[in-house]
C-alpha cells in the first residue's frame, strides 16, 4: 500500500501538466495494442495463406493458386492475387512484378498505419513534461522571491522538487512508448519483408513455367 500511496503523492504533486501527460500515455497504449493485434492477426494470416500457396506454386498449378488468392483476404493473398492475375494473361516477368509493386505500394500504408502516432506520443509526453518543469520552476522562483530571506532556501528546493516530477513522468511515459514503436516498426518489416519473398519467388515460378514451355515449344 505504501508504493501505491507514493504513486498517488507522486502524481498529485506534479501539478496540472501530469493529466495531458496521462491522457498521452492512455492514447498511445491504446494505439499500440490496436497495432499489435493487428500485426499479429496479419503475420498469422499470411502465414497460413502463404503454407497454402506456396505448394501449389511448386507444383506450377497457377490456376488453383489464383483462385484461392482471390478467396483469401490475408495482405499476402491479395499480392500475390494481383500477380497471379496477369500470369495467364500476359509473358513477360516485368508485368507481373509491376502489378505486385502496386500492389505493395497498397498494402504497406495500411500495415504502418497509425504506428507513427506511437512515437508522437513518447515526443509529446517528454516535452509535456519539460514545460510543465519549466512552468513549476517559474512559479516557484515568483513564489520564493516574495517569501522571508530564512525560507527562501527550503521553500524554493522543495518547489524544484515538486516541478521535477513533470519531466519524470513525462520520461517515464516516453521511454516505454518509444521502445514499443520500435518493436511494431520491426513486425511491419518482419511482414512486409516476408511479403516481398513471396512475390520474388512468385516471379521465380512464373519464370521457371514461362522457360519450360518455350522449350517445349522450340522442342
Amino acid at each position: 500500500m505504501d508504493f501505491v500511496y507514493s504513486i498517488v503523492a507522486f502524481f498529485a504533486t506534479g501539478g496540472a501538466f501530469m493529466y495531458p501527460i496521462l491522457l498521452v500515455f492512455v492514447i498511445g497504449v491504446a494505439i499500440s495494442v490496436e497495432r499489435f493485434v493487428t500485426l499479429t492477426l496479419v503475420t498469422n494470416k499470411n502465414q497460413l495463406a502463404w503454407s497454402s500457396i506456396q505448394p501449389l506454386l511448386s507444383q506450377g498449378e497457377f490456376a488453383k493458386a489464383r483462385e484461392m488468392t482471390m478467396g483469401d483476404k490475408s495482405p499476402i493473398s491479395r499480392l500475390l492475387s494481383m500477380g497471379l492475375a496477369l500470369q495467364g494473361a500476359v509473358r513477360r516477368r516485368e508485368d507481373v512484378e509491376i502489378a505486385m509493386e502496386e500492389g505493395m505500394m497498397e498494402i504497406i500504408p495500411q500495415l504502418e498505419k497509425r504506428t507513427p502516432y506511437v512515437a508522437l506520443a513518447s515526443s509529446i509526453a517528454t516535452l509535456l513534461g519539460l514545460l510543465g518543469t519549466i512552468m513549476g520552476l517559474i512559479s516557484a522562483f515568483t513564489a520564493v522571491a516574495n517569501a522571508n530571506p530564512a525560507e527562501k532556501a527550503d521553500l524554493l528546493s522543495a518547489s524544484i522538487s515538486v516541478a521535477m516530477n513533470t519531466t519524470a513522468f513525462g520520461l517515464m511515459v516516453a521511454i516505454p512508448l518509444l521502445v514499443v514503436h520500435a518493436l511494431l516498426a520491426t513486425k511491419t518489416n518482419e511482414i512486409v519483408d516476408g511479403m516481398e519473398m513471396a512475390s520474388v519467388k512468385v516471379l521465380t515460378a512464373i519464370s521457371t513455367r514461362s522457360r519450360r514451355q518455350a522449350t517445349a515449344q522450340a522442342a
